[in-house]
């Protein structure tokens, strides 16, 4: 039974029983719960009792299911952060791309690989660990240029581009445009980037949607038209239709598209 998990994740004390409960029970890929702790909760003098207190949930993430175990149909919502599977399994899929360098893209790739072979990936509840916090940007400004090689480089492999939250982020904050030759960096982020995406004191956990969403309150504000309260479900149906010139390499689309 092979367990990663993150080193910034403390692993609740029935992490590796509740993973070996439900290994025996099925095939495939696991992913245990993710719970969040503020700042400061990783202190001297810390327990679980506390830390089970205070942990919050990601706001874009999916939820423990209420069943034991429950398939995931999308392989794009895998996060090696928290998972488990067995030695047979793994061998199976063949491990992770090493081609992936920098932060980005390489567990959208390990999904798609498990889903090409039809591997099962699996929400599970428990297996928690508990995320502690330090400081971070969402989207990642700090790794424009390795999220820019790594989704050129999942492209080469499937025929369209992955990280599309951070691709459409980016191009909104004017760093990126996409042109004949690929994706290309206009600019580096300076202080009002960084001041918008950093994770603050009082933020358990970073996060791209709701930098999305004031991205996109800022542009209509400026066309002269009232903050949206469209759901975040249909923002994202939204960007997908309209962001598709970032999702697809040029070299699969037609002159007209640029």
């Amino acid at each position: 039974m092979l367990i990663f998990l993150d080193v910034d994740c403390i692993p609740a004390p029935r992490l590796v029983a509740d993973y070996a409960t439900q290994m025996t029970a099925a095939d495939g890929l696991f992913m245990g719960e993710v719970m969040y702790l503020p700042a400061g909760a990783a202190a001297a003098g810390w327990d679980y009792e506390t830390f089970n207190a205070i942990a919050v949930r990601h706001s874009d993430r999916q939820g423990p299911p209420e069943e034991p175990r429950r398939a995931c149909a999308d392989y794009r919502c895998f996060w090696s952060l928290n998972f488990a599977m067995s030695r047979n399994a793994w061998d199976r899929a063949g491990g992770f791309d090493e081609r992936f360098e920098g932060y980005g893209g390489e567990d959208t790739d390990f999904g798609r690989t498990l889903s090409e072979i039809q591997m099962p990936i699996w929400w599970i509840r428990g297996a928690r660990v508990f995320h502690q916090y330090h400081q971070h940007c969402m989207p990642p400004i700090h790794h424009v240029a390795s999220v820019i090689r790594n989704s050129e480089l999942f492209a080469s492999k499937w025929g369209h581009r992955t990280m599309e939250h951070w691709l459409h982020a980016f191009r909104m904050m004017g760093l990126i445009e996409n042109c004949r030759t690929g994706l290309r960096i206009l600019r580096e982020p300076d202080a009002d980037d960084f001041a918008l995406c950093r994770q603050a004191e009082d933020m358990p956990y970073a996060a791209t949607g709701r930098v999305i969403r004031i991205l996109e309150d800022r542009e209509r504000t400026q066309q002269g038209l009232a903050p949206t309260d469209e759901s975040m479900r249909d923002r994202i149906a939204a960007m997908h239709r309209d962001q598709d010139d970032l999702l697809t390499p040029p070299s699969t689309r037609s002159v007209a598209a640029e």
